[in-house]
């Protein structure tokens, strides 16, 4: 399958795109551990990370969620560059999961992720059989999210710990590959007129069920 060219993208809001945000230059002295970054350091960082990061490097940040990230892993279809993915993934590293899984064209439209993949593990599957053999060699259930015949309600499902949660395109959900590969899908209760809810919309509340029954919740602060 052969991707085509996506429009240019523009520039990422830490890369000097919409509102300043951040912080300046850290004052004298500087920090001495490996995880800052001189630059950083010096010029500021104005990147979308919290403040606990405030000028670690890139590879520090990855390294330290990597020390904590949660089991299940995320999977979406990408056949006609949704430009829902970017969404999809900015949400999965707010809710820190295991991994991120493209699944057909391999470029995705980045414009919705606000640059929160440089923090992620993005992995490349040409169809869903690839994805499912991955995800079987490593006992991994394939949980479908869409309102389909068939489909069990999410809100009364317990999602296995270890899962990868697979999302389809926005209109069209998941393929009939996907439905046939998948342990099993849930539905997202609705009860307004609207046949469907954003596909990334949906993809939140899947994750933070997941979140609700799995996830180690600190206490407020």
């Amino acid at each position: 399958m052969r991707d085509e060219p996506l429009p240019d993208e523009p520039l990422q809001y830490d890369e000097g795109y919409g509102s300043e945000v951040g912080v300046g230059p850290h004052p004298q002295p500087w920090p001495r551990e490996e995880r800052y970054d001189p630059r950083l350091l010096a010029e500021g960082d104005r990147r979308n990370v919290v403040d606990r990061y405030r000028y670690w490097t890139r590879e520090a940040i990855v390294a330290d969620l990597d020390t904590r990230r949660h089991d299940f892993h995320v999977a979406v279809e990408n056949w006609s560059h949704d430009f829902n993915i970017g969404s999809v993934v900015r949400t999965a590293n707010a809710f820190l999961a295991k991994e991120i899984h493209i699944v057909g064209r391999r470029r995705w439209n980045r414009r919705g992720a606000m640059v929160t993949d440089r923090y992620q593990h993005v992995r490349h599957h040409p169809d869903t059989a690839a994805l499912t053999a991955w995800a079987g060699a490593e006992g991994l259930p394939i949980v479908g999210i869409d309102n389909l015949p068939g489909s069990v309600p999410l809100e009364t499902t317990e999602l296995p710990r270890r899962c990868v949660l697979l999302f389809g395109q926005e209109g069209p959900g998941l393929t009939a590959e996907a439905r046939r590969h998948a342990a099993m899908v849930c539905s997202i209760a609705q009860f307004g007129s609207t046949r469907s809810i954003n596909a990334g919309a949906a993809a939140a509340i899947a994750m933070h069920a997941w979140v609700q029954r799995h996830a180690q919740i600190p206490p407020a602060s």
